[in-house]
């Protein structure tokens, strides 16, 4: 280790001075300097550039527990402390998700729904309980409004919809573009806040057509929905927050990609055991019980 301090200081300091500080022979040193790195650091040396790799593709936002599982994945088998060592080494971290404010705006006038998801966020199979949110997204020109629809199975985002305005529109497009995608049975649940989007009759009408079941949260309780909050939290850390968007165009074309491309197709979600959400459902696809 002294021998290391002296290599990193050599060129403020000179290596004489060094090494009587810290009580080392110049001999010693430069024997050292002249041995081959060992196995270890090698080895260190290589992973490095796979971590880095493994960094970039998941767009700088990965922590050690993702870029431990893309590595798994790569068929590279390393310690999961062995990773985080060698990412504080090479300054590389991952992204915090943040807390949102909250676009729920209540109409007294319409009834609510029974909450049947009572905080129970898991499903045994896709399209047996969906859930629905809204967001801000901030530009320089004005606001955009993202509607998303996930599927609690895989959380994978089923159908969205982005619009500069909060009318119904909105939501019933999100909901239109996942009825199409999935083709779910009648039996799913459809799982919301109170919101007066969700509320409102036209968007009540299109459930109770398809045989949707709804469940709603109780007011003014984001964990009732957590799971579209998590996901809204990870897209503001992993996208939105770490740019400034000058144009509601440039947004809305980063945020389908996000969604459609990275987040549903290459993203490691930790629920999922760091598998992505395609994939986790192809692979219950493949399972005897999905036949």
């Amino acid at each position: 280790m002294k021998f290391e301090f002296i290599h990193a200081e050599k060129a403020s300091y000179p290596v004489r001075v060094l090494c009587r500080v810290l009580e080392v022979s110049r001999s010693g040193f430069y024997a050292w300097c002249r041995r081959a790195p060992s196995r270890r650091s090698r080895d260190d040396q290589r992973l490095a550039l796979a971590i880095r790799a493994a960094h970039r593709r998941g767009r700088g936002t990965y922590g050690s527990p993702r870029v431990h599982a893309e590595l798994a994945a790569q068929g590279v088998r390393v310690g999961r402390k062995r990773v985080a060592r060698l990412m504080r080494e090479a300054g590389l971290c991952g992204v915090r998700p943040h807390r949102r404010r909250r676009t729920t705006v209540v109409d007294p006038s319409r009834p609510a729904a029974e909450n049947l998801v009572a905080r129970n966020f898991t499903a045994d199979a896709p399209n047996q309980v969906w859930a629905a949110d809204i967001t801000y997204v901030r530009t320089w020109e004005g606001w955009l409004y993202l509607a998303v629809v996930l599927d609690l199975f895989s959380r994978r985002v089923v159908g969205w919809a982005i619009a500069d305005h909060l009318r119904t529109d909105l939501v019933l497009d999100a909901l239109d573009v996942a009825l199409g995608l999935r083709l779910p049975d009648p039996s799913l649940i459809h799982h919301s806040d109170r919101g007066s989007q969700y509320t409102s009759e036209r968007y009540q009408e299109l459930l109770d057509q398809r045989g949707i079941r709804c469940s709603m949260s109780r007011s003014g309780d984001c964990w009732d929905n957590a799971v579209v909050e998590s996901f809204f939290a990870t897209l503001k850390g992993e996208l939105l927050d770490r740019q400034p968007w000058p144009t509601r165009s440039e947004a809305r074309l980063a945020i389908h990609e996000y969604i459609g491309v990275f987040y549903n197709r290459h993203r490691r979600h930790s629920y999922l055991d760091y598998s992505t959400p395609a994939c986790y459902e192809q692979a219950y696809e493949m399972t005897p019980m999905a036949a």
